[in-house]
This record gives C-alpha cells, structure tokens and sequence, in this order.
C-alpha cells in the first residue's frame, strides 16, 4: 500500500500539511534569511554558489532558471553574464522570499531578471525552453522529489545542464559527528536572530532525510539525466549535483 504522508523534518505528514508548514518556515525567516545563511555556514555557503555558477558553464544568450531561488544569491550571480539576448529566472514558490529576492535584484541594479512565483513539482514553463537550471539548499524542502526533478528535465532543452546544490551526507564519521553537533546550536541562533528556532529545528531534521549523494544521483537518473557527477563540498556536508537533459 503506498504511503500517502511524506516528511516534514523527522515527521511524516500529508503532501498538503507539507507544503503548508514549509511555506510558514520560509514566511517565518525571510526577512534575516541571508544573515542566519551567513552564521550557519560560516559564509562558505556563498563561496559554493561561486562554484556552482563556474560549473555551470552558462553563456551569453543562455535563458537560466534559479529554481526555489529564494533571496536571488544565483540570480545576481548569473544575470551578468548572460548578455543583452540571455535571461535569468528567479522562481520560488514562497512569495516573502520571492519578494526579498526580487528586491535584492532591484538594489544591485539588475532590472533584466524575471521574478515568478512558482511550484518545483509543476513548473509554469513551456518544453525544452531553459538552457541551465539550479536549485540551490531548496530540493530538501520539495515535498515530491521525484516529481520535480521530472519537471526540471521536462523544461530544459536538449544537452540543457542540471545543477542542484544542497545539503548531503558526509562519509566520514568525524565530519559527521563534528557537523550534526554544529547544526544542533542553529535553532537556538535562530530564535536569537529571527525569532523562530521551530524554522531552523526543520532545517537541521530536513538535512537528516535528504538523500545522500548516490540516492539523489540515481533519482537524477530515473528523471532522465545523463553524465551525472558529484562534487562533494566540506567532506560532504554540501554536494553539488551535475546533470545532462
């Protein structure tokens, strides 16, 4: 019998509870989201974004999607590069941070981009039209993974490059132990910062049922991707996942 809940953290809980929790989590933070990014990662969170843009391979004239692209770190990142013919995308389906981005954008004077509220699992988006797409620390939070990653291959054109950076699974047993007693202190700094430690309590379970690189690297390839790779970040606290349409 097929299990109709699906998690939230360590609890199981119906697609639509799912969706309505995560969407109060990211309400709940928006407004110091990149300032508890910065604490929580020590800053390197933007240095792996750095590398995700260089491994994009993206050129001018290139259309790119930021997918659940939040405060637009990608989008400001990308939109420079892609010249007077090429486009980025921010999307994201929580509209405070779409709101937050948007402004991000605005501030550094990048008016070319396109802000669209939008759902992973459905994206409002024609076939084969995106030439690269990222997601960046928000495929954990898509309540139906495979579904989206069906999608993502859905609308990039053909040889159209997949980037999903996000939090994974360290092999060795010293980072691992070192990481989950870093993470355990991050609700209590966000009730500090944001006032909420049930957001960041979410995040620190979310990153346990994630999975790990050789599960999210076979799902890749069941949604149709070729020429996956790996590029594991900080012994594999953060992974880096390459795909091909």
């Amino acid at each position: 019998m097929t299990d109709p809940t699906t998690d939230f953290g360590h609890e199981r809980v119906s697609a639509g509870e799912k969706t309505r929790r995560v969407a109060a989590v990211f309400r709940s933070v928006s407004d110091r989201y990149d300032l508890m990014n910065d604490f929580m990662s020590l800053g390197l969170h933007r240095l792996m974004k750095r590398a995700t843009l260089e491994m994009s391979a993206i050129r001018p004239n290139d259309v790119v999607l930021d997918l659940a692209g939040g405060t637009a770190d990608l989008a400001a990142l990308y939109a420079p590069l892609l010249g007077d013919e090429g486009s980025v995308i921010l999307m994201d389906i929580n509209e405070a941070m779409l709101t937050r981005g948007r402004d991000r954008l605005i501030d550094q004077g990048i008016t070319s981009a396109l802000c669209v509220q939008g759902n992973a699992e459905c994206l409002p988006l024609g076939d084969a039209t995106i030439d690269c797409l990222s997601i960046a620390f928000g495929l954990r939070n898509v309540t139906h993974k495979e579904r989206a990653l069906s999608e993502m291959h859905r609308v990039l054109k053909p040889n159209g490059r997949l980037l999903v950076l996000e939090f994974s699974k360290p092999k060795n047993a010293f980072i691992r132990g070192g990481f989950e007693v870093y993470s355990s202190i991050w609700p209590f700094v966000g009730r500090f910062v944001t006032g909420d430690s049930d957001a960041y309590r979410y995040l620190v379970d979310s990153i346990a049922t994630h999975p790990d690189q050789e599960t999210l690297t076979m799902m890749l390839g069941d949604a149709g991707f070729t020429q996956t790779r790996v590029f594991d970040f900080l012994g594999g606290i953060v992974a880096l996942h390459l795909g091909v349409r």
